[in-house]
């Protein structure tokens, strides 16, 4: 059970960093609000893989990452939208 925590905290920041990566332009969210992200991206990811059927393969499980990638950017982006404060449109 340890481990499966664990794994789920290493693989969410992974996630949630490749998640910032992905996206263009500068998102103005705090590493522990990314980590929380790609957690969840992680573990939801793992739920929808594992109901399709694709979560456990005889080797590298790329499209239970790729789905978790997937959800981290629409977290990050979600989560960008959503902050207190923050102005849309250009800036003059």
């Amino acid at each position: 059970m340890l481990g499966s925590i664990i794994a789920a905290i290493v693989i969410g920041a992974i996630v949630g960093a490749l998640a910032r990566l992905v996206i263009p332009g500068r998102q103005n969210i705090s590493i522990a609000l990314t980590l929380i992200v790609g957690i969840a991206a992680a573990l939801i990811g793992t739920l929808i893989a594992s109901a399709l059927g694709i979560a456990n393969t005889g080797g590298i499980d790329w499209w239970e990452h790729i789905l978790q990638l997937a959800l981290a950017v629409v977290g990050v982006l979600l989560v960008t939208q959503m902050r207190p404060g923050r102005t849309g449109g250009s800036r003059t």
